[in-house]
């Protein structure tokens, strides 16, 4: 049983071939592409929205030296929101609940802005390491904890985005197979059942947005420390 609730992770195969290869490229297909119209129907009207005020929220703390990562973190954050929405369908497989995958965003992002902020200004950046007024005797100790508390900040994003929506799925599958199996017994519990699926399939596509949005936003933070 067990193994058929995490078969749904696993990377589908045609003829011995990966097809995640496929689902990362479905989002690039999805996104209409601006015209050379003078006015833009309603669908780019709403992207062009959508990502203008993003970019306010995001950027708006930041110098125009951030500004620069302004392309980077906007079709990461698109690209995100599109394979946790487009997972959410049925017989669709999800690429962000890979924690590989997640890490492979994460990581490269994360390590460009530590090597941005050692070029440009090393002493601001290594002054994160060592707290204001830190008591001599613990300043070795301070600064071992703060590397670590660095060094792990890919892996809890990774970690968090892969494990908010493989808790929903699971229980999605969960919640979807207790109601198949309750209709013929108790319909009047599979209709609750059916009732609480669906709020639950509300939840998750809220969550795989908010997820998309606090992914960013952490990079978005974590470049603001070094700049």
């Amino acid at each position: 049983m067990m193994l058929n609730l995490f078969d749904q992770f696993m990377s589908p195969t045609l003829l011995g071939v990966p097809l995640i290869f496929l689902a990362l490229s479905l989002p690039w297909v999805l996104f209409p592409k601006p015209s050379k119209r003078w006015l833009n129907n309603r669908t780019l009207q709403v992207q062009n929205w959508v990502i203008n005020d993003f970019i306010k929220q995001i950027f708006s703390p930041l110098n125009p030296e951030g500004c620069k990562w302004a392309m980077l973190l906007v079709s990461l954050l698109l690209f995100l929101l599109t394979l946790n929405l487009a997972g959410l369908l049925p017989y669709t497989f999800t690429p962000t609940t890979q924690l590989s995958l997640n890490l492979a965003f994460a990581a490269p992002i994360w390590l460009a802005t530590v090597i941005h902020g050692l070029r440009k200004q090393p002493t601001h950046s290594l002054g994160h390491l060592l707290p204001e007024g830190t008591p001599t005797l613990l300043v070795p100790v301070l600064v071992i904890i703060e590397t670590i508390s660095l060094l792990i900040r890919p892996l809890a994003l990774g970690v968090r985005l892969t494990a908010n929506l493989t808790a929903g799925h699971l229980l999605i599958q969960l919640i979807a197979s207790g109601t198949y199996f309750l209709f013929p017994l108790m319909p009047a519990m599979a209709l609750v059942t059916s009732m609480l699926l669906f709020l639950l399939a509300l939840l998750e596509v809220a969550v795989a947005m908010i997820q998309a949005y606090v992914f960013v936003l952490l990079l978005s933070l974590y470049l603001q420390e070094n700049i």
